[in-house]
């Protein structure tokens, strides 16, 4: 028998964009009242909102020019196969969520092959900080795009693509409704206890940079203050390799790996320690004191001083236009300098005040409607599909 659902793929090939695609899984379902089947490629959330991925993304998390390199040939196969399956299934409309340079190619097979699907993407490339270029040809490749940030339509609108602000997903966060205490009482950490997060990204190459010395930091950390209790949130793509590095480690620190108790330890955090990403935004949402600490290989951190042309690299201080948040980069990112902001943002002095103030600003500004960021977004997924 055949379905008369509406059939929706979607691709996210990162956590970041699977958390996106739960999200808008669960608004169409709702828009939809469930008449609506979903297909594709995503992460637990996704699975848990009903999708039957087609490989394990977990493989796809690769940062970095360099380190990209070896995994080409993988890529390209999984590529592949994904648009095999489009093809097989015939979906209503594609959605593919951020990862522009991956999800580019599926775009432009589909667009070669005539299919007739209806595509999307979901997250503009960050053409305001580097490859201006792209924003002048997607409208080839795609029929919408949908954009997290109000200042971003124009760069392809001018481009005869339609792009539309749908608000961005961090404001309607399960964070904002976390239980700090009860956090601390399921995992039995003490009120006198402080807690410290330690965030060291979600692709294996961040993991391997940045947690030696986030752990460092910790150490650091613990030996002045011995009450200091620290939480290490981590996902399915680098958990293995998170308990690996931590196997003698004898700090007092609690490995989570569930959102729910992701979001309580942020809730009970005096402080955190991030890799830059969409995990500083929740932080700031929830007005969490926090500093933003990366490194990649040196070769692409060259590239990169060429190709990026912005004053900050975490989202708050680009938004606001000024350093609310402490960075630091490449060299600056050591366990010592770490240590030294971290300690200033205990003050709850001027730098703490400075964070709380710009962090009220940054949720009004990703704020769109009266609707939530993914209840926009599915109204013009189905405005895409004839509903």
């Amino acid at each position: 028998m055949t379905s008369n659902k509406l059939k929706i793929y979607l691709i996210a090939g990162e956590p970041s964009g699977d958390l996106l695609g739960s999200r808008l899984m669960r608004a169409l379902r709702q828009k939809t009242n469930n008449e609506v089947e979903f297909f594709g490629l995503g992460g637990d959330t996704m699975e848990a909102e009903g999708l039957k991925p087609l490989f394990d993304i977990s493989e796809l998390a690769v940062m970095g020019l360099v380190e990209v390199v070896p995994s080409i040939p993988r890529v390209l196969q999984r590529i592949r196969e994904v648009v095999a399956d489009i093809i097989n299934r015939r979906p209503n409309v594609v959605i593919t969520i951020d990862s522009w340079s991956f999800c580019c190619r599926i775009h432009k097979a589909l667009r070669r092959l005539n299919t007739g699907v209806k595509q999307v993407h979901y997250v503009a490339p960050q053409v305001w900080a580097w490859k201006k270029r792209r924003a002048k040809t997607m409208y080839k490749y795609i029929d919408e795009l949908l954009t997290l940030l109000p200042n971003e339509p124009p760069y392809f609108t001018k481009y005869r693509l339609k792009t539309v602000f749908v608000g961005h997903p961090v404001i309607e966060s399960a964070v904002l409704q976390a239980d700090g205490q009860a956090f601390r009482r399921k995992f039995a950490i003490p009120d006198d206890k402080q807690i410290i997060s330690i965030l060291p990204g979600s692709r294996h190459t961040e993991v391997c940079r940045l947690l030696p010395d986030f752990l460092r930091a910790a150490q650091l950390l613990h030996e002045l203050n011995p009450d200091m209790h620290f939480v290490l949130p981590t996902v399915k793509t680098v958990v293995a390799r998170v308990k690996k590095m931590l196997k003698n480690n004898s700090l007092p620190l609690t490995i989570l790996e569930k959102e729910a108790d992701r979001y309580g330890a942020f809730q009970a955090s005096s402080a955190a320690i991030a890799a830059s990403g969409t995990v500083a935004l929740e932080l700031a949402i929830c007005h969490i004191p926090h500093i933003i600490a990366y490194k990649v290989a040196p070769l692409t951190y060259l590239l990169a001083k060429h190709l990026v042309k912005i004053k900050y690299v975490n989202l708050t201080n680009i938004m606001l236009n000024r350093r609310v948040v402490p960075e630091l980069l490449q060299a600056d990112c050591t366990p010592q300098n770490i240590v030294r902001e971290i300690l200033e943002l205990l003050k709850n002095g001027d730098a703490y005040e400075k964070q709380m103030e710009g962090f009220t600003e940054v949720r009004q500004y990703l704020s769109c409607g009266n609707q939530t960021p993914s209840q926009n977004a599915a109204d013009e997924v189905l405005r895409l599909a004839g509903c």
